[in-house]
């Protein structure tokens, strides 16, 4: 079909069927209850400061996602070949069950390994989750539907994106465990909708057993040009996810946002008002999927027309790691916002286009494991970036540990106060208001640089891209 054929945004959402709809219902509730949790999350493991935190160092909150990454995306390159071949709705309640417990433990654990246990439940739920869902979708969608029903699968996610950090907020000013027993909550409901939920038919041989099963989905994994594409998203991965797990810290030790925030309602507030007024950084960061639910669906029925979809992701990974860089690179609000609106346009043209990619060259009987192995890089990069993110905030970042560094090396202190206490004893010593020693300590130590190694890995990210699409041409379906 070339792009011209291609039908108009509303002759393709009329072709979207109610399989389709009631899984992106699904999906959107697991997300909102997912981002509840996620984006406060490294405030609550690890912000040294937080009242009710846990206090953990950075580097446990790298080492957590680490793990956390590792179990929630390689989980589903085994479970989407399972979902093919023992039906998607078993599998989504085994999702819901798994989901449940690993929110209720992070809710009562406040110790390391059992927190940890938490995380790993947490994630394999997920793992076992996005599969089926993703399979439903894909034998749901047809060449005419797939462009905006990819949109519309963002959007959703999105959504639930969205209002995940305003609940956080609400139920965070209960108690922090309220954030988690609130989020167990709102996943039991997909339970209710599984009732209107009819199975798709996979197409998967169901003759075959679980280790035929894991052999397929081995030898399919090593097909050179799906493991070259995997490579390369691993790197776009290990960026994209900094804007959750490293800019929440950054947005409470650095980014000023007083002059914004005494224009806003007191619910977008943060409760620290050491600085004055400032806005709560998941109402900042919040401006992502904002922006993605006004305008993803109908930007990707018009890139489907005048794009490539590997072009696409081109110069997704271009913004995506301009807006990185910018993000970091002032302790102004307005350059903060301005950065996440160039990674949020990025976002937009690339991240729905690389599964959609995938879908399209999957065989037509493997359909959720290639959704599956979309988690691949997922794991790699999240997982390794997150834990050099931990390394490197922790050491260069992070605002308690300068101030420690500042009383050590410039004052000459020797009886150093814990991490939780040190800005505020620097504060005392030096006598000057917290906005000053915030100042101070980003014009001696510039925390900003912690963000050019992700910025600059995603440009060598969008080379190899470029070189990708080079070989591509030769393949039938760089233009399907």
């Amino acid at each position: 079909m070339s792009k011209q054929d291609t039908p108009s945004f509303w002759g393709q959402t009329r072709g979207l069927t109610w399989p389709f709809w009631v899984a992106n219902i699904m999906e959107m509730i697991e997300r909102l209850a997912y981002y509840g949790v996620r984006v406060v999350i490294p405030i609550y493991i690890a912000q040294a400061d937080e009242i009710g935190g846990l206090h953990f160092s950075q580097s446990d909150k790298g080492f957590i996602f680490l793990w956390w990454a590792l179990t929630q995306s390689i989980l589903p390159v085994l479970t989407g070949g399972f979902a093919d071949r023992y039906g998607y709705k078993r599998q989504i309640v085994v999702a819901i069950i798994l989901k449940v417990s690993g929110y209720l433990m992070m809710a009562t654990q406040r110790t390391f390994w059992p927190f940890f246990a938490g995380c790993l439940l947490l994630a394999a739920g997920t793992a076992v989750f996005k599969p089926p869902i993703q399979g439903t979708f894909v034998k749901t969608l047809t060449d005419k539907t797939s462009g905006v029903g990819w949109g519309f699968f963002y959007m959703v996610i999105n959504i639930g994106a969205f209002l995940g950090p305003p609940l956080a907020h609400f139920l965070y000013g209960y108690s922090w465990p309220m954030v988690f027993y609130g989020c167990a909550l709102l996943v039991n409901l997909n339970l209710l909708w599984l009732f209107t939920y009819r199975e798709v038919d996979s197409g998967a041989d169901r003759s075959t057993g679980v280790w035929e099963v894991a052999v397929a989905t081995v030898r399919e994994i090593l097909n050179p040009r799906l493991l070259i594409f995997i490579l390369i998203i691993s790197v776009f991965w290990g960026v994209f996810e900094q804007l959750w797990d490293m800019l929440p810290n950054f947005i409470v030790d650095w980014t000023d946002s007083n002059s914004l925030a005494r224009h806003l309602p007191e619910f977008m507030l943060s409760r620290n008002l050491s600085r004055g007024p400032q806005i709560a950084q998941e109402w900042v960061i919040n401006l992502n999927p904002f922006l993605i639910v006004l305008m993803v669906a109908p930007l990707s029925w018009y890139f489907n027309r005048v794009m490539r979809r590997l072009t696409s992701i081109f110069f997704g990974f271009i913004f995506v790691s301009l807006g990185i860089y910018v993000v970091g690179s002032s302790m102004s609000i307005y350059v903060l916002l301005a950065g996440i609106v160039c990674f949020t346009a990025g976002e937009m043209l690339c991240s729905p286009k690389m599964r959609e990619y995938l879908a399209v060259i999957a065989p037509p009987d493997k359909k959720a494991l290639y959704m599956g192995y979309a988690s691949i890089p997922y794991a790699f990069g999240w997982g390794y970036g997150s834990f050099l993110g931990g390394q490197l905030y922790e050491r260069a970042g992070e605002k308690a540990n300068l101030a420690l560094r500042y009383m050590s090396e410039v004052l000459k202190v020797h009886d150093l106060p814990h991490r939780s206490q040190a800005f505020a004893r620097l504060t005392e010593i030096l006598g000057q208001t917290p906005a000053e020693v915030t100042r101070l300590l980003w014009d001696k130590y510039d925390p900003s640089w912690v963000w050019t190694p992700f910025a600059i890995a995603g440009i060598l990210a969008a080379v190899a891209m470029y070189i990708f699409i080079h070989f591509a041409r030769r393949w039938q379906d760089v233009n399907a």
